[in-house]
């Protein structure tokens, strides 16, 4: 591979994604998201935030120490502090990065900085020098790079390279820029930095004015070589550059492009799904290469072309990313043995203990439905297979509901080998489900958010509830899966009930083992 013509792709879903409005991960859903990565073949991985919190912390250091084939990187900003502690975070990592950050336009330097260009100038080079002592591999990013005067950015630029940075980022952190003026932006810094050469140029563009891949594109023709983007283009406000998008407009452009990435395509699809199903941020349907309509043709016209030759209409192939046309079923008769096959076409290789659980959910499901669908098995294996442990587990539910019938249920809960049962009335039926619960938990939600899906069709489709909970003052995303919506619905509760207890249980072990 020409390294001239290499672009590293740097995946900040974990950081700026997890930033997006309404999501929060856990210690355990960072780390599955971040092995999937890793699967995809993404050259960096930004964890996460270290100083900001002692769970980000955690879920920095764990992924740090488990995940392989990757650069793990930490964001700090520019202060020895919070380099100490990233680095605390990262140096179990095969491959570490810091990536320090200090802003450099007028604006912030004036009114969130406080400083002047020339202390900023100190600062931004003492912490790259400071990192340096603990890593070889130091990112510094210029925030608000693009609404910065271009000679003093230069200067900066300059500065942190010959201090020891090995990649420079130059981020469009508004989502202010155009393509043409972002490219010309990315033009005259290479052209005004005389050892350019010595570090990787790196851009990182926001989606306010919904071009961030086009400017991230831009920035590419014009010398950048790394790109900072997120999986579904997730993050602040309205996002990042789509990483899907970017791959994939370089796939499928090469000959404009003449450029080089190094991914696992067949991943794409998978990591999409998984991002969406632990974030519970659902992919718009009409979305660039992962919506659900992506592929799907309902003109004439186009159905025609496209059974004649697939080039007519569609300018890369479903199977590449791992979207596979083939729907074959599985039914209750199905035995483990072609259940591990299917699941292994699928992609997922499973350890024996997780074969147990998905295979006991399938039998679960085909017990209910007739055919089994391949979108029903993805669903199974993130609600079984990386379900976090379940201290509280669903055994019984009945519901009475109707237009002249107060809601009522009467629900039974696992806890410890030992049955619980409770009964609430409520405005309706799921509303009384998870009353009930609350009285066998005494752990009270509120519930933010609340999303039903159909995994599938038919009347037997399964049904997938993503909901948002509020649990003393933190948020939790719960997730429930079953042919009853009720039932998914109160399940997608517990669920969140679970994670709240899991992390409070989690983190009252650790503080004891200190």
């Amino acid at each position: 591979m020409d390294d001239k013509n290499r672009v590293y792709l740097f995946d900040t879903t974990l950081r700026d994604g997890e930033q997006s409005p309404g999501v929060s991960l856990n210690e355990e859903e960072k780390l599955e998201i971040a092995l999937q990565l890793a699967r995809l073949g993404v050259d960096i991985i930004e964890a996460g935030f270290p100083v900001s919190s002692p769970g980000d912390f955690k879920a920095v250091k764990r992924i740090a120490n488990v995940v392989k084939g990757s650069v793990i990187a930490g964001l700090c900003r520019a202060n020895r502090i919070d380099i100490d502690r990233t680095w605390e975070a990262l140096k179990g990592a095969e491959s570490p990065r810091i990536h320090t950050f200090l802003a450099t336009s007028p604006i912030h330097l004036k009114y969130k900085l406080h400083k002047s260009r020339d202390e900023v100038l100190v600062q931004a080079v003492e912490a790259v020098k400071y990192a340096k002592r603990y890593c070889s591999d130091v990112e510094f990013s210029a925030e608000d790079a693009s609404r910065s005067d271009p000679d003093y950015l230069a200067l900066v630029v300059e500065k942190v390279i010959e201090a020891g940075a090995t990649t420079v980022n130059l981020p469009d952190t508004v989502g202010y820029g155009v393509p043409e003026e972002f490219g010309t932006f990315i033009k005259t810094i290479m052209n005004k930095v005389s050892n350019v050469d010595k570090a990787v140029i790196s851009v990182h563009c926001h989606d306010d004015l919904g071009m961030a891949v086009a400017n991230s594109l831009a920035g590419i023709l014009n010398g950048a070589r790394q790109v900072e983007c997120a999986v579904n283009g997730i993050g602040e406000r309205a996002g990042n550059a789509s990483l899907e998008e970017i791959i994939m407009a370089l796939y499928t452009r090469q000959a404009f492009y003449n450029k080089e990435i190094n991914i696992n395509y067949g991943e794409i699809y998978r990591t999409s799904r998984l991002v969406s199903t632990l974030t519970g941020m659902s992919v718009q349907p009409n979305k660039a290469i992962i919506g659900k309509n992506a592929f799907l043709h309902e003109s004439g016209i186009h159905q025609d072309g496209v059974l004649k030759e697939r080039s007519t209409y569609e300018i890369m192939s479903p199977e590449l990313i791992g979207l596979s046309q083939s729907n074959l079923v599985l039914g209750k008769h199905s035995g483990r043995h072609a259940f591990k096959d299917h699941m292994e076409e699928l992609g997922y290789v499973l350890a024996e203990d997780e074969l147990d659980k998905a295979f006991l959910g399938f039998k679960e499901i085909a017990d209910k439905k007739k055919q089994v669908t391949n979108d029903d098995l993805e669903a199974l294996v993130k609600d079984r297979v990386w379900a976090i442990p379940e201290r509280f587990s669903l055994t019984y539910l009945h519901v009475s509901s109707g237009t002249a019938v107060i809601p009522t249920a009467t629900v039974k809960l696992e806890i410890d080998n030992m049955t619980f049962e409770a009964a609430a009335t409520g405005d309706g039926p799921v509303d009384a489900g998870c009353k009930a619960v609350d009285k066998i938990t005494d752990i009270y939600g509120n519930m933010l958010e609340y999303k039903l899906n159909a995994i599938g069709a038919g009347k037997d489709a399964l049904g997938e509830v993503l909901s948002r909970i509020n649990i003393g003052g933190s948020v939790y995303n719960g997730r429930g899966l079953s042919t009853d919506i009720i039932e998914a619905s109160v399940k997608s509760y517990i669920n969140a009930i679970n994670k709240y207890y899991y992390e409070k249980h989690r983190d009252t072990k650790s503080n004891g083992e200190h």
